[in-house]
Parts: structure tokens; sequence; C-alpha cells
């Protein structure tokens, strides 16, 4: 008997989020079918929820979509935040100082259930300006819990500078990447987007074999690993190709609209087996 799956993740950014930065509509209908089939999809991004308004009303204000890399969930219906899972201040404390002392020049951020903030070395690339960013200083920075820590360094590629930096940081907080231009993030000790997904998992029942996950960047790589079911799309940094199930069409190509056509389809359709949703 053929086993199919009760709960879908997906990243967003690179992996149904195109280039342009769209989510096509065939990809919002291919989630349609897969509620109609009676199974769940959760979104699970490393964005922080006061970005998410836009992915919400693609979605039609409909599920709630797990942020910050597992830290907080968003509820897309009302723009909720329930924070979860967030570093204390003594964490963050101690992680900037084995950050700045590992890294010179490096800038350091926090995003928090209702804000961000950064310090003076901090540059802001994309979704916020430089100056929009407050830069309350140390003390206020690192005092209040927060849903991840940013550090960034222009002069190191993501992959070169988580690698200076998790060996500092472990133990304090939980370090990934998700190719943000010279950026790395982290959230609390054990905190990933598997963790996450297990824990809503658990809450309907629902087995790590009866998981479908995609992504496409280190920090999906947790929640692939974790679910029965993994497909990277091919555009994906290679250790997420080298470590899914399968590898699909890429992101611009609607890769993951392609696979769940396939894995459930509608009326008049034949459903493909679940050995081989790309056959």
């Amino acid at each position: 008997m053929q086993t199919f799956p009760l709960l879908v993740a997906t990243d967003l950014d690179g992996t149904i989020v195109r280039s342009d930065g769209t989510i096509s509509a065939r990809t919002v209908a291919a989630f349609a079918r897969v509620e109609a089939a009676g199974a769940r999809f959760t979104l699970v991004t490393g964005r922080p929820p006061r970005v998410m308004r836009a992915i919400a009303a693609t979605f039609g204000h409909r599920g709630t979509a797990i942020c910050s890399n597992g830290a907080v969930e968003y509820d897309m219906r009302t723009g909720t935040v329930t924070a979860r899972h967030l570093i204390p201040p003594e964490a963050l404390r101690a992680a900037a100082r084995a950050l700045r002392a590992a890294i010179p020049g490096v800038g350091l951020a926090v995003e928090r259930p209702d804000g961000r903030a950064a310090d003076d070395a901090y540059q802001a690339v994309s979704w916020d300006t430089n100056a929009s960013i407050p830069r309350p200083g140390d003390q206020a920075l690192f005092g209040v819990p927060a849903t991840k820590l940013l550090a960034r360094h222009l002069g190191y590629s993501p992959d070169d500078l988580l690698a200076l930096a998790a060996p500092v940081l472990d133990g304090l907080v939980s370090a990934s990447h998700s190719n943000g231009k010279g950026l790395i993030e982290a959230a609390a000790v054990g905190v990933s987007k598997a963790t996450a997904v297990a824990e809503l998992a658990a809450s309907h029942g629902i087995s790590p074999g009866e998981v479908l996950a995609f992504g496409d960047m280190p920090n999906d790589l947790p929640m692939l690993s974790w679910a029965g079911t993994s497909c990277a799309v091919a555009n994906a940094h290679p250790a997420v190709l080298a470590a899914a199930s399968r590898v699909i069409g890429g992101h611009d190509d609607d890769g993951v609209a392609e696979y769940l056509e396939k894995l459930f389809p509608v009326r008049g359709e034949t459903r493909a087996r679940s050995d081989n949703p790309g056959a």
C-alpha cells in the first residue's frame, strides 16, 4: 500500500519564491491540491514575520507559517505572531563577544517578534535600509530575547563566514545560512526548521515518514534530513543537493508545483506513485 504525505513543509526564498520575488499562481494552486487531498502544508522560512504580509496575501491568508528558522509561528489569517523559542540575553551577549573576536569588522543584528535592531557595523542589504534600523547600543541590543542573531561581513561568502563562526558559536546558538549576502543567522540552541516542523507534525499525530519537505539552502538541511521524503530544487546549494532524497525542477521553473501536481492530482488525473512522484 502506497503512503502519501500528510504534511508538506516548504522553504520560501529560492524554493517556491522565484528570482523575481514572486510566487506563481501555479504554485499556489499546487498547494491548494495538497489541502484538497486532506493533507496539511506549512511554509517554513528564515524570514521574520514582519516581511510575511505579501506571502500571506498570496496564499489567501490561509494557514500558519514557521518563521525565523523555527523560532516563531506566524498566523497567515490574522498576522498574529507566537514566539516559541527565543535566544536568551546571556547567549546573545556571549555570541556577540565570540563573533567580534573571531571575525573583526563583523556587523551584528537581532530579530525579535516585534521588530529588529543592529549595531553600528551591521549593513542592511535587503528588506531594510540602513537608516531604518534602530541602533540602540549593545546593552539594549542584546538585553532582550531574540528570535534570531544575524552576523554580516561583506568580505566573506556565506559559506566562508559560517565556517569561521560555527566553531565559536557552538553551544551558544545554532548557526546556519540561507545565502544572504555575506550573512549568517542563528537561532536558539537546538532550534531549527526541523524542530519546529517536528512539533507541528506531532501536534497532529503525523510521523516523520508522513512528511514531505522542500528546500534549497543550508538552513533547510535539518528539516530535509528529518522528513521522510526530502526534495532539493535544482538551484539548491551543493550540500542540499547531496542530502535530499530527490532533486526536482528549479524555483524559476516551478519545480515544487510540478512535483506536487503529480503527487496530488485533481479528478481525472493519474496520481503518481509515492516512491517516484517525478515519473
